[in-house]
């Protein structure tokens, strides 16, 4: 009697640690994945980021107490038919093909938390920098939520980001004394994001969190 194998399916992180290895390898034979095509609007320089930082008010961390991400309707629509996630999909990708409803079809993204590049939209989240979570325990918890769903769907601020969907679900809502990118040369970038969402929305944070962010903007050139 014939049998029949199937194969059998691998578990995604197994291939998210396959795409990192590919990164390392194309990079060692001088081929490197190329970046996204665009980045997030609004990243500061150096210097502004170390004003904002020196601004940030410190605070002790609230609790998750009546947390809901619900609380932050995301995604809204805003163009046409497409909501947040598909806009940042075709602002951070490459190439990126959109069906009728907005859908990405295809395209090539590439993460710069974790230096891996996907070509389906499906291994892709938009990680919000400064998690719901996050902004809920630093000052969101008194805001309406009118304002939590434009934090939510900030296009105008580097708040959203294409990212591997492994990196943003390992990354939760921890802040930087907890969490920093694999890619130690995206670090310098992270930290002025951060520092610029949380400065722009009023947002307090914790002296760890402050150290950290220090650390990570001392590593920046500019």
């Amino acid at each position: 009697m014939r049998v029949t194998r199937v194969p059998a399916r691998f578990p995604r992180v197994t291939r998210h640690a396959a795409a990192v290895v590919l990164a390392a390898v194309a990079a060692l034979v001088g081929i490197s994945a190329q970046p996204a095509s665009a980045a997030p609007p609004g990243i500061p320089s150096k210097a502004t980021a170390q004003s904002q930082l020196n601004a940030l008010t410190v605070a002790t961390q609230g609790s998750t107490s009546g947390y809901s991400r619900d609380l932050f309707p995301h995604w809204i629509t805003i163009s046409g038919s497409c909501n947040t996630r598909e806009q940042v999909l075709k602002r951070d990708g490459t190439s990126v093909v959109v069906d009728s409803s907005c859908a990405a079809t295809s395209g090539r993204w590439y993460s710069p938390y974790d230096g891996a590049t996907w070509t389906a939209a499906s291994d892709v989240d938009i990680d919000h920098v400064v998690p719901l979570a996050e902004a809920w325990r630093s000052g969101a918890n008194s805001w309406t939520t009118s304002r939590r769903q434009s934090f939510a769907n900030d296009l105008t601020r580097p708040q959203l980001i294409a990212v591997t969907d492994n990196v943003n679900q390992s990354k939760g809502d921890q802040d930087p004394s907890t969490w920093q990118p694999s890619l130690s040369s995206y670090r310098c970038t992270y930290s002025k994001m951060w520092i610029t969402v949380k400065y722009s929305w009023g947002l307090t944070l914790q002296s760890s969190e402050k150290s950290a962010l220090q650390s990570m903007l001392n590593t920046c050139s500019s």
